[in-house]
Protein backbone atom coordinates (compact mmCIF):
# COMPACT_ATOMS: atom_id res chain seq x y z
CA UNK A 1 0.00 0.00 0.00
CA UNK A 2 1.34 3.21 -0.87
CA UNK A 3 0.59 7.12 -1.54
CA UNK A 4 1.33 8.38 -4.56
CA UNK A 5 1.86 12.37 -4.58
CA UNK A 6 0.53 13.42 -7.75
CA UNK A 7 0.98 16.84 -9.83
CA UNK A 8 -1.82 19.43 -8.77
CA UNK A 9 -1.76 18.02 -5.20
CA UNK A 10 -3.69 15.15 -5.89
CA UNK A 11 -3.02 11.84 -4.01
CA UNK A 12 -4.63 8.82 -3.77
CA UNK A 13 -3.80 5.24 -2.13
CA UNK A 14 -3.20 2.40 -4.13
CA UNK A 15 -3.10 -1.75 -3.83
CA UNK A 16 -5.60 -1.44 -0.80
CA UNK A 17 -7.09 -5.11 -0.81
CA UNK A 18 -8.24 -5.17 3.38
CA UNK A 19 -11.52 -3.48 3.58
CA UNK A 20 -10.97 -3.90 7.40
CA UNK A 21 -7.70 -1.84 7.43
CA UNK A 22 -9.42 0.99 4.91
CA UNK A 23 -12.20 1.31 7.38
CA UNK A 24 -10.52 1.67 10.76
CA UNK A 25 -8.16 4.21 9.08
CA UNK A 26 -11.18 6.06 7.68
CA UNK A 27 -13.26 6.01 10.55
CA UNK A 28 -10.30 7.96 12.83
CA UNK A 29 -9.62 10.60 10.34
CA UNK A 30 -6.46 10.02 10.17
CA UNK A 31 -6.01 12.56 7.05
CA UNK A 32 -7.70 13.62 4.13
CA UNK A 33 -5.20 11.88 1.85
CA UNK A 34 -4.87 8.39 3.40
CA UNK A 35 -8.41 7.70 1.15
CA UNK A 36 -8.66 10.90 -1.06
CA UNK A 37 -9.35 9.30 -4.60
CA UNK A 38 -9.09 5.55 -4.26
CA UNK A 39 -9.68 4.69 -7.95
CA UNK A 40 -8.20 4.21 -10.76
CA UNK A 41 -4.98 3.04 -11.48
CA UNK A 42 -4.66 -0.22 -8.99
CA UNK A 43 -4.79 -3.99 -9.48
CA UNK A 44 -5.36 -5.49 -6.12
CA UNK A 45 -8.47 -2.74 -5.49
CA UNK A 46 -11.91 -4.08 -6.11
CA UNK A 47 -14.12 -1.77 -8.49
CA UNK A 48 -16.65 -2.32 -5.63
CA UNK A 49 -14.55 -1.07 -3.00
CA UNK A 50 -13.89 1.72 -5.07
CA UNK A 51 -17.35 2.79 -5.55
CA UNK A 52 -17.71 2.68 -1.98
CA UNK A 53 -14.71 4.70 -0.88
CA UNK A 54 -15.29 7.33 -3.70
CA UNK A 55 -17.94 9.24 -1.39
CA UNK A 56 -16.13 8.81 1.29
CA UNK A 57 -12.78 9.72 0.18
CA UNK A 58 -14.45 13.05 -1.57
CA UNK A 59 -15.67 14.02 1.81
CA UNK A 60 -12.37 13.52 3.04
CA UNK A 61 -10.32 15.88 0.81
CA UNK A 62 -13.49 18.27 0.98
CA UNK A 63 -13.35 18.35 5.29
CA UNK A 64 -9.99 19.11 5.30
CA UNK A 65 -9.85 18.33 8.74
CA UNK A 66 -8.73 19.79 11.49
CA UNK A 67 -10.94 22.21 9.72
CA UNK A 68 -8.47 24.96 11.31
CA UNK A 69 -4.21 24.74 12.20
CA UNK A 70 -4.49 26.55 15.22
CA UNK A 71 -2.96 26.17 18.44
CA UNK A 72 -6.33 26.56 20.25
CA UNK A 73 -7.84 23.85 18.40
CA UNK A 74 -4.65 21.25 19.02
CA UNK A 75 -4.12 22.21 22.67
CA UNK A 76 -6.36 19.68 25.48
CA UNK A 77 -7.53 22.04 28.81
CA UNK A 78 -5.55 19.61 30.85
CA UNK A 79 -2.37 21.40 29.31
CA UNK A 80 1.52 20.43 29.69
CA UNK A 81 2.19 17.51 32.43
CA UNK A 82 -1.50 15.52 32.21
CA UNK A 83 -1.75 12.33 30.62
CA UNK A 84 -4.58 12.61 27.19
CA UNK A 85 -6.96 10.57 25.96
CA UNK A 86 -7.57 10.40 22.29
CA UNK A 87 -8.08 7.96 19.99
CA UNK A 88 -5.37 5.30 17.64
CA UNK A 89 -5.17 2.83 14.78
CA UNK A 90 -3.45 0.22 17.40
CA UNK A 91 -2.08 -3.22 15.70
CA UNK A 92 -3.07 -5.52 17.84
CA UNK A 93 -1.39 -8.48 16.22
CA UNK A 94 -0.73 -9.58 12.59
CA UNK A 95 -3.28 -7.67 10.21
CA UNK A 96 -5.64 -6.96 13.65
CA UNK A 97 -6.17 -3.29 13.39
CA UNK A 98 -8.01 -1.46 15.46
CA UNK A 99 -9.39 2.09 16.69
CA UNK A 100 -9.00 2.20 20.40
CA UNK A 101 -9.25 4.62 23.44
CA UNK A 102 -5.39 5.50 24.79
CA UNK A 103 -3.36 7.62 27.24
CA UNK A 104 -0.57 9.36 26.11
CA UNK A 105 1.92 10.43 29.01
CA UNK A 106 3.11 13.63 29.12
CA UNK A 107 6.85 14.22 27.90
CA UNK A 108 9.59 13.37 29.96
CA UNK A 109 12.98 14.83 29.34
CA UNK A 110 14.34 16.05 25.64
CA UNK A 111 10.65 14.49 24.11
CA UNK A 112 7.98 16.46 22.53
CA UNK A 113 4.31 15.70 22.43
CA UNK A 114 2.80 16.39 19.42
CA UNK A 115 -0.82 16.67 17.95
CA UNK A 116 -1.36 14.53 14.85
CA UNK A 117 -2.78 16.65 12.49
CA UNK A 118 -2.22 14.63 8.94
CA UNK A 119 -0.93 11.42 7.72
CA UNK A 120 -0.03 9.26 4.69
CA UNK A 121 0.04 5.56 4.57
CA UNK A 122 3.43 4.23 3.79
CA UNK A 123 4.60 0.64 2.60
CA UNK A 124 6.76 0.34 5.45
CA UNK A 125 3.12 0.33 8.04
CA UNK A 126 1.86 -2.42 5.67
CA UNK A 127 4.86 -4.19 6.03
CA UNK A 128 4.70 -4.23 9.75
CA UNK A 129 1.02 -4.79 10.26
CA UNK A 130 1.50 -7.79 7.81
CA UNK A 131 3.81 -9.32 9.94
CA UNK A 132 7.00 -8.98 7.62
CA UNK A 133 8.97 -6.89 9.19
CA UNK A 134 11.50 -8.91 11.72
CA UNK A 135 11.49 -6.15 13.81
CA UNK A 136 7.57 -5.78 14.28
CA UNK A 137 5.91 -5.87 17.78
CA UNK A 138 2.54 -6.06 18.95
CA UNK A 139 0.38 -4.34 19.97
CA UNK A 140 1.66 -0.90 18.67
CA UNK A 141 0.59 2.42 17.10
CA UNK A 142 2.21 2.15 13.65
CA UNK A 143 2.40 5.60 11.24
CA UNK A 144 5.54 7.17 10.68
CA UNK A 145 4.76 9.92 7.54
CA UNK A 146 3.07 12.76 9.12
CA UNK A 147 2.94 16.55 9.99
CA UNK A 148 2.24 17.45 13.18
CA UNK A 149 1.92 20.48 15.93
CA UNK A 150 3.90 20.61 19.34
CA UNK A 151 1.17 20.56 21.99
CA UNK A 152 3.65 20.45 25.03
CA UNK A 153 7.61 19.57 25.37
CA UNK A 154 9.21 17.76 28.68
CA UNK A 155 12.18 19.65 30.10
CA UNK A 156 15.33 20.93 28.06
CA UNK A 157 13.83 20.94 25.01
CA UNK A 158 14.79 24.11 23.10
CA UNK A 159 14.39 23.80 19.56
CA UNK A 160 10.99 23.61 19.39
CA UNK A 161 8.06 25.19 21.39
CA UNK A 162 4.21 24.16 21.78
CA UNK A 163 2.38 25.40 18.54
CA UNK A 164 5.36 24.96 16.18
CA UNK A 165 4.42 22.58 13.20
CA UNK A 166 6.96 19.78 12.90
CA UNK A 167 7.63 16.65 10.46
CA UNK A 168 8.65 13.83 13.10
CA UNK A 169 11.55 12.00 11.66
CA UNK A 170 12.26 8.32 12.02
CA UNK A 171 15.89 8.18 11.33
CA UNK A 172 17.29 11.68 13.33
CA UNK A 173 20.59 13.08 13.76
CA UNK A 174 21.98 14.06 17.40
CA UNK A 175 24.13 16.40 16.10
CA UNK A 176 26.57 15.68 18.99
CA UNK A 177 30.10 16.54 18.27
CA UNK A 178 31.08 13.07 19.48
CA UNK A 179 28.71 11.37 16.87
CA UNK A 180 31.25 10.42 13.78
CA UNK A 181 28.26 9.61 11.85
CA UNK A 182 26.45 13.45 12.07
CA UNK A 183 30.04 14.44 11.62
CA UNK A 184 30.47 12.72 8.49
CA UNK A 185 28.97 13.91 5.18
CA UNK A 186 28.42 10.42 3.89
CA UNK A 187 25.60 9.26 5.70
CA UNK A 188 22.34 10.84 7.92
CA UNK A 189 22.23 7.11 9.91
CA UNK A 190 22.49 8.87 13.44
CA UNK A 191 21.86 5.58 15.82
CA UNK A 192 21.60 7.35 19.26
CA UNK A 193 18.16 6.17 19.49
CA UNK A 194 18.08 3.71 17.15
CA UNK A 195 18.55 0.85 19.55
CA UNK A 196 15.24 1.86 21.77
CA UNK A 197 13.75 2.75 18.64
CA UNK A 198 13.71 -0.82 17.31
CA UNK A 199 12.80 -1.93 20.64
CA UNK A 200 9.32 -0.25 20.35
CA UNK A 201 9.85 2.15 23.40
CA UNK A 202 11.08 5.56 24.56
CA UNK A 203 14.97 6.79 24.76
CA UNK A 204 14.44 5.97 28.74
CA UNK A 205 12.98 2.29 27.76
CA UNK A 206 9.95 2.85 28.35
CA UNK A 207 6.28 3.26 26.47
CA UNK A 208 4.10 7.02 26.60
CA UNK A 209 0.86 4.88 25.32
CA UNK A 210 -1.37 2.82 27.01
CA UNK A 211 -4.63 1.13 26.23
CA UNK A 212 -7.64 3.10 27.84
CA UNK A 213 -9.43 0.10 28.96
CA UNK A 214 -7.08 -2.01 30.91
CA UNK A 215 -3.87 0.21 31.32
CA UNK A 216 -1.60 -2.47 29.10
CA UNK A 217 1.48 -0.39 27.43
CA UNK A 218 1.52 -0.13 23.56
CA UNK A 219 4.57 -0.25 21.44
CA UNK A 220 6.06 2.56 19.69
CA UNK A 221 6.69 2.12 16.47
CA UNK A 222 9.69 3.60 13.92
CA UNK A 223 10.47 6.32 16.90
CA UNK A 224 6.99 8.10 15.59
CA UNK A 225 3.60 6.51 15.96
CA UNK A 226 1.70 9.30 14.22
CA UNK A 227 -1.38 6.62 13.83
CA UNK A 228 -2.56 8.55 16.87
CA UNK A 229 -4.38 12.17 17.71
CA UNK A 230 -1.35 12.52 19.98
CA UNK A 231 1.79 10.97 19.94
CA UNK A 232 5.28 11.85 22.14
CA UNK A 233 8.57 11.29 20.21
CA UNK A 234 12.17 12.23 20.88
CA UNK A 235 12.89 16.45 20.32
CA UNK A 236 15.93 15.19 17.93
CA UNK A 237 12.82 13.76 15.75
CA UNK A 238 11.53 17.35 15.52
CA UNK A 239 12.05 18.64 11.80
CA UNK A 240 10.62 22.16 11.91
CA UNK A 241 8.56 23.68 9.27
CA UNK A 242 7.29 26.91 8.19
CA UNK A 243 3.59 27.16 9.87
CA UNK A 244 2.30 28.56 6.29
CA UNK A 245 3.27 24.81 4.91
CA UNK A 246 0.21 22.83 4.50
CA UNK A 247 0.41 19.79 6.72
CA UNK A 248 -1.64 17.37 4.57
CA UNK A 249 0.69 18.15 1.85
CA UNK A 250 4.37 18.64 4.04
CA UNK A 251 3.40 15.00 5.98
CA UNK A 252 4.65 13.22 2.52
CA UNK A 253 8.36 15.00 3.56
CA UNK A 254 7.99 12.39 6.39
CA UNK A 255 9.64 9.52 4.02
CA UNK A 256 8.14 8.96 0.55
CA UNK A 257 9.42 12.54 -0.70
CA UNK A 258 12.54 13.25 0.73
CA UNK A 259 13.50 9.60 1.18
CA UNK A 260 13.42 9.69 -3.07
CA UNK A 261 14.98 13.01 -3.05
CA UNK A 262 17.75 12.22 -1.02
CA UNK A 263 18.56 9.05 -3.08
CA UNK A 264 19.17 11.22 -5.87
CA UNK A 265 20.98 14.26 -4.39
CA UNK A 266 22.62 13.03 -1.32
CA UNK A 267 23.35 9.00 -1.96
CA UNK A 268 24.25 8.78 -5.58
CA UNK A 269 24.62 12.52 -6.16
CA UNK A 270 23.42 12.73 -10.26
CA UNK A 271 24.78 14.29 -12.62
CA UNK A 272 23.49 16.59 -15.45
CA UNK A 273 23.28 14.24 -18.13
CA UNK A 274 23.27 10.89 -16.71
CA UNK A 275 20.25 8.09 -17.60
CA UNK A 276 18.31 6.89 -14.91
CA UNK A 277 16.26 3.95 -14.09
CA UNK A 278 13.95 3.54 -11.36
CA UNK A 279 12.01 0.50 -10.75
CA UNK A 280 8.46 0.95 -9.21
CA UNK A 281 6.23 4.13 -9.05
CA UNK A 282 4.91 4.47 -5.49
CA UNK A 283 5.54 7.91 -4.09
CA UNK A 284 9.36 6.96 -3.39
CA UNK A 285 9.61 6.02 -7.44
CA UNK A 286 8.01 8.92 -8.38
CA UNK A 287 10.14 11.28 -5.96
CA UNK A 288 13.19 9.71 -7.47
CA UNK A 289 11.56 10.82 -11.16
CA UNK A 290 11.23 14.22 -9.88
CA UNK A 291 14.52 14.78 -8.15
CA UNK A 292 16.15 13.30 -11.29
CA UNK A 293 14.72 15.61 -13.68
CA UNK A 294 15.78 18.64 -11.35
CA UNK A 295 19.22 16.91 -11.83
CA UNK A 296 18.84 17.21 -15.47
CA UNK A 297 18.58 13.60 -15.92
CA UNK A 298 18.90 13.00 -19.88
CA UNK A 299 16.45 9.97 -20.10
CA UNK A 300 14.66 8.41 -17.09
CA UNK A 301 13.18 4.90 -17.05
CA UNK A 302 10.29 4.03 -15.25
CA UNK A 303 10.01 0.81 -14.81
CA UNK A 304 6.82 -1.24 -13.33
CA UNK A 305 4.19 -4.10 -13.39
CA UNK A 306 1.23 -1.85 -13.42
CA UNK A 307 0.74 0.55 -16.80
CA UNK A 308 -2.05 2.85 -14.93
CA UNK A 309 1.36 4.27 -13.43
CA UNK A 310 2.52 5.59 -16.38
CA UNK A 311 0.86 8.67 -16.83
CA UNK A 312 1.94 9.69 -13.40
CA UNK A 313 5.61 8.82 -14.25
CA UNK A 314 5.78 11.09 -17.40
CA UNK A 315 3.90 13.82 -15.19
CA UNK A 316 6.91 13.95 -13.14
CA UNK A 317 9.70 13.75 -15.50
CA UNK A 318 10.41 10.33 -17.14
CA UNK A 319 11.35 10.03 -20.53
CA UNK A 320 10.51 6.32 -21.06
CA UNK A 321 7.98 3.79 -19.51
CA UNK A 322 8.95 0.50 -19.47
CA UNK A 323 6.39 -2.75 -18.33
CA UNK A 324 8.27 -5.74 -17.96
CA UNK A 325 5.13 -8.10 -18.53
CA UNK A 326 5.68 -6.86 -22.46
CA UNK A 327 8.82 -8.49 -22.91
CA UNK A 328 10.26 -11.67 -23.62
CA UNK A 329 13.66 -11.28 -21.92
CA UNK A 330 14.31 -9.92 -18.69
CA UNK A 331 13.80 -6.47 -17.66
CA UNK A 332 17.73 -5.53 -17.27
CA UNK A 333 18.23 -6.68 -20.76
CA UNK A 334 16.26 -4.56 -21.85
CA UNK A 335 17.37 -1.64 -20.61
CA UNK A 336 21.01 -2.38 -21.20
CA UNK A 337 20.15 -2.85 -24.77
CA UNK A 338 18.16 0.56 -24.93
CA UNK A 339 21.56 2.12 -23.69
CA UNK A 340 24.29 -0.28 -25.15
CA UNK A 341 25.80 -0.43 -22.03
CA UNK A 342 23.21 0.25 -19.32
CA UNK A 343 21.83 2.87 -17.33
CA UNK A 344 24.04 5.05 -15.06
CA UNK A 345 21.91 5.02 -11.61
CA UNK A 346 18.99 2.58 -11.15
CA UNK A 347 17.22 2.74 -8.15
CA UNK A 348 15.19 0.03 -6.76
CA UNK A 349 11.68 0.92 -4.99
CA UNK A 350 9.92 -1.80 -4.51
CA UNK A 351 11.78 -4.28 -1.71
CA UNK A 352 11.61 -7.07 -3.80
CA UNK A 353 14.75 -9.07 -3.99
CA UNK A 354 14.50 -10.00 -7.68
CA UNK A 355 13.93 -6.34 -8.66
CA UNK A 356 16.78 -5.58 -6.80
CA UNK A 357 18.95 -7.92 -8.95
CA UNK A 358 17.57 -6.58 -12.09
CA UNK A 359 18.20 -2.78 -10.93
CA UNK A 360 22.36 -3.94 -10.29
CA UNK A 361 22.29 -5.61 -13.71
CA UNK A 362 21.17 -2.72 -15.63
CA UNK A 363 23.60 -0.49 -14.20
CA UNK A 364 26.00 0.50 -16.41
CA UNK A 365 29.16 -1.44 -17.19
CA UNK A 366 32.05 0.26 -15.56
CA UNK A 367 30.59 2.76 -13.24
CA UNK A 368 26.92 2.19 -13.26
CA UNK A 369 25.57 2.64 -9.40
CA UNK A 370 22.69 0.54 -8.19
CA UNK A 371 20.64 2.53 -4.90
CA UNK A 372 18.45 0.32 -2.74
CA UNK A 373 16.01 1.93 -1.39
CA UNK A 374 13.24 -0.58 -0.88
CA UNK A 375 13.12 -2.70 2.32
CA UNK A 376 12.98 -6.30 1.54
CA UNK A 377 10.75 -9.10 3.62
CA UNK A 378 12.52 -10.68 6.66
CA UNK A 379 15.01 -13.18 5.31
CA UNK A 380 14.88 -12.59 1.94
CA UNK A 381 18.57 -11.94 0.34
CA UNK A 382 19.91 -10.43 -2.80
CA UNK A 383 21.47 -13.58 -5.45
CA UNK A 384 23.51 -12.16 -8.16
CA UNK A 385 26.34 -13.47 -9.97
CA UNK A 386 29.88 -11.81 -9.11
CA UNK A 387 30.55 -10.56 -12.92
CA UNK A 388 28.39 -7.37 -12.48
CA UNK A 389 30.24 -6.60 -9.67
CA UNK A 390 33.60 -7.01 -11.06
CA UNK A 391 32.81 -5.18 -13.80
CA UNK A 392 32.62 -2.04 -12.03
CA UNK A 393 28.84 -1.46 -10.82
Amino acid sequence: MVMIFAPAHQCRLVGVSDRSLCRSLSSMRVSALLLATMIRGTTSLSSSLRRAALPRAKALFASKMPPAVSTDTLMYSGGDGETLKCRAAVAMGVNDLKILDIEVAPPKAGEVRLKVVANALCHTDIYTLEGSDPEGLFPAILGHEAGAVVESVGPGVESVKPGDHVIPCYTPQCRRPECIFCASPKTNLCPTIRGTQGKGVMPDGTSRFRLASDGAPIHHFMGTSTFAEYTVVAEISCAKVDPRADLELACLLGCGVSTGWGAVWKTCDVERGATVAVFGLGAVGLAVIQAAQERGAKRIFAVDVNPDKFEAAKAFGATDCVNPKDHEVPIQQVLVGETQWGVDYTFDCTGNTEVMRAALESAHRGWGVSCVIGVAAAGHEISTPPLPLVTGR
